[in-house]
């Protein structure tokens, strides 16, 4: 019996209307937009059409020093408020959040480059659920477990990577703004308009002058804010190496510190695994946002007795995967952040091609304008390849397989990272049993990338240190 021909899908893109982008925009220093000090900019562009989308100011030295004092001002007066007045302006952020979700949800798609289905169903709800939470909090500190009375520490200066910039600027505000501290937040330069509409949003939400401040601009401007001897507390999410230059700047000072790093996670998959379900893990586990995910599922981990099965699956779903137009709402895989990530993409997979493992990407054609990546399958990967121990960073997955669990433990503890691993088997027993043997902050079990804003995050060795979410991430906000 034939089977029947597959729907071809119609185009289904989401209006551009919904958002308005200034053709500029300046610093947010204690509650008002204004020029960078020396009047640089740098632009913005679309990563899906190479699109100039606004110029935004480039903060100096000086510009970081103004919004620090900005927000020491403010610290006297917000962290006196009762923990309930916090609250309502954590409330009222959250719900405006919601309200504008669909304008958010364009922007970040225009500015990053990720799916708009994403954006839409996993980034907005999420950045809600985090300030939902988190004002919660703000008035049941003494019950957190860290004393009667736990104080704020004063100013933290917050550094944001591209890859989830609004959804990372609400797991450190709203931790921030709940124990009693103010805020200088620098996005990165990449991905700065969700921002900067954030800072809007705080104004919409009477929050008072100087709690929130938004500089924008390059590497130079976090080491700036990040060195500012008036910084009490330093968060940092992004690649390991800025991580360490981080905490090399720190030492011996009396800032705290919380560090996300890198990551290279094992996704393994028993032969008693469902090997549908275990495949759509798998998808989601390295190619949502491109695999730009720092607890991406990199590494694929797979018993030898179902090695060919699984992939022979895997292959045909990602045969479906729809690449292209990331406000499409059919789309699945997006355009890559930027060219200088495009390029590091391209370097460590021609890097796999050439060290012998094998190269596989389902028929797929890319856009001629943007930047883009096919997703992308390694097999026959040994643990010493490039592939199998670098951050990629992209829609790249690399296949390993094992015989035995602690074969499988032993492959996925030989990393310098530890932020994530997923367990794939019907056996309870088994997930407990290998899940309390591996090196890794997060463990998924039949299921990955699965987030909750009550759930701690946070790696071990070269992956960080310090939690995020949950009870535990107000620890890092406390003078405890």
């Amino acid at each position: 019996m034939a089977s029947a021909p597959a729907f071809e899908y119609a185009p289904a893109p989401e209006s551009r209307s919904v958002v308005d982008i200034a053709p500029s925009y300046g610093l947010f220093i204690d509650g008002e937009f204004t020029d960078a000090t020396g009047g640089k900019v740098f632009k913005t562009v679309s990563p899906s059409t190479e699109e100039v989308l606004s110029e935004v100011a480039e903060a100096s030295a000086e510009d970081v020093d103004r919004a620090v004092k900005a927000a020491r001002k403010a610290f006297e007066k917000w962290s006196a408020l009762p923990g309930a007045e916090r609250a309502k302006y954590l409330f009222r952020i959250a719900r405006i959040i919601q309200e504008r979700s669909r304008e958010l949800a364009v922007l970040e798609t225009l500015d990053n480059g990720k799916p708009i289905k994403e954006t839409r169903d996993a980034d907005l709800p999420l950045v809600a659920a985090h300030f939902f939470y988190y004002a919660g909090w703000a008035d049941k500190l003494g019950h957190a477990g860290f004393g009667a009375e736990p104080r704020p520490l004063g100013v933290a200066g917050q550094v944001i990577p591209w890859n989830f910039p609004l959804l990372m600027l609400a797991w450190k505000i709203a931790p921030a703004l709940a124990t009693g501290n103010t805020v200088v937040l620098k996005p990165a330069e990449t991905t700065p308009l969700s921002a900067l509409f954030f800072a809007d949003i705080c104004r919409q939400a009477g929050l008072p002058k100087g709690v929130v401040n938004i500089v924008t601009g390059d590497g130079r401007t976090g080491a700036a804010l990040v060195a500012h001897p008036d910084v009490n507390k330093v968060a940092f999410t992004g690649s390991t190496a800025v991580g360490k230059a981080i905490a090399r700047t720190v030492a011996g000072t009396r800032k705290k510190l919380t560090l996300e790093l890198g990551g290279k996670g094992a996704n393994i998959v028993f032969d008693d695994a469902p090997i549908d379900q275990a495949v759509e893990g798998i998808v989601n586990g390295i190619f949502f946002n491109q695999g730009q995910v720092c607890c991406a599922g990199s590494r694929l981990l797979v018993q030898e007795s179902v090695q060919d099965e699984l992939l022979d699956a895997l292959k045909r779903r990602l045969s479906t995967l729809r690449l292209g137009d990331p406000l499409d709402k059919n789309t699945d895989i997006g355009a890559i952040n930027s060219a200088e990530q495009l390029a590091r993409i391209t370097a460590l997979a021609d890097a796999g091609e050439a060290e012998g493992a094998e190269r596989w990407s389902p028929a797929c054609e890319l856009p001629g304008a943007g930047y883009w990546f096919a997703p992308t399958l390694f097999t026959n990967v040994t643990q010493a390849h490039t592939i199998a121990r670098e951050e990629i960073f992209g829609p790249v997955l690399s296949v390993l397989s094992f015989r035995t669990p602690d074969e499988a433990v032993a492959k996925a503890n030989n990393t310098q990272y530890g932020l994530s691993a997923g367990i794939w088997s019907e056996k309870g027993s088994r997930i407990l049993a290998v899940a309390s043997k591996l090196r890794a902050g997060v463990v998924w079990s039949n299921t990955f990338n699965k987030f909750d804003p009550t759930s701690p995050f946070g790696g071990y060795k070269e992956s960080g240190f310090g939690r995020e979410g949950g009870r535990h991430g107000l620890e890092a906000y406390l003078d405890v």
